[in-house]
């Protein structure tokens, strides 16, 4: 059964709708805010809905009026441009401490000053070609001839010792005598040959009485000089 249509002079114009229907209607409710609610700082922004061209329209038109009435709405439009507050920044992380660590200190070994011995090496290949006679093949030479050049090597190194150094024996004792060594005696002087058994004393035969060096008296050398030079290299023009 289809209702009965009201009749004719009760027909009523339908109320205006304003841009966008609905939409405008929920804005105006959106706006509105109660005289009681007080301001507690910006709120998280959500995702809304953009809103149409009319309902801007409206906004436009009716925004202004109420930010200059209301004074808290004012205080929330300005809060949406501002940006959410940031995170304190992250503190560094502190390095861990290095341990001091000491270098140990490396022996180095001192350089052995041979310009004595070569000083002296020198002084025996100059008086009595002493090197010469070491180095020469004396194989195909007969003993009447080698006998000849050591006599001649002798006299000149007996003669270039002379006169730097001063030589003492380190035994007084004549050779061939009997010898007895207590316990701690210096080896460095002494040295025991022969049938050595046990620790000392030892009692056996001096057969050399050694030597050991009184005095040197090397000459100084001339700067710039080369020891290990012990003998120029000669040329006869």
């Amino acid at each position: 059964m289809q209702p009965t249509p009201p009749p004719h002079g009760d027909r009523r114009a339908p109320a205006p709708r304003s841009p966008s229907g609905g939409r405008a209607g929920r804005l105006r409710g959106a706006l509105a805010t109660p005289s009681k609610q007080r301001y507690h700082g910006p709120r998280r922004r959500r995702d809304v809905e953009p809103l149409g061209f009319g309902a801007r329209l409206w906004l436009a038109i009716v925004l202004p009026f109420r930010v200059l009435l209301d004074g808290t709405l004012a205080a929330r439009i300005t809060s949406l441009d501002e940006a959410p507050p940031s995170l304190p920044p992250a503190k560094p992380e502190p390095e861990p401490a290095l341990k001091e660590t000491k270098a140990e200190p490396v022996a180095v070994e001192p350089e052995r000053d041979t310009t004595s011995a070569l000083q002296l090496l020198a002084i025996l290949q100059r008086e009595g070609r002493f090197i010469d006679f070491l180095k020469e093949d004396v194989s195909g030479f007969s003993d009447a001839d080698i006998g000849a050049a050591a006599r001649v090597v002798h006299e000149g190194c007996t003669r270039g010792l002379k006169d730097v150094l001063t030589l003492e024996p380190v035994r007084t004792e004549e050779e061939g005598a009997t010898i007895e060594l207590p316990p701690g005696y210096d080896a460095a002087r002494t040295r025991v040959t022969g049938n050595v058994v046990g620790e000392p004393p030892f009692t056996g035969t001096l057969a050399h009485h050694g030597w050991q060096v009184r005095t040197l008296e090397l000459p100084e050398l001339i700067a710039g000089h080369d020891p290990s030079i012990v003998a120029a290299a000669e040329v006869e023009v």
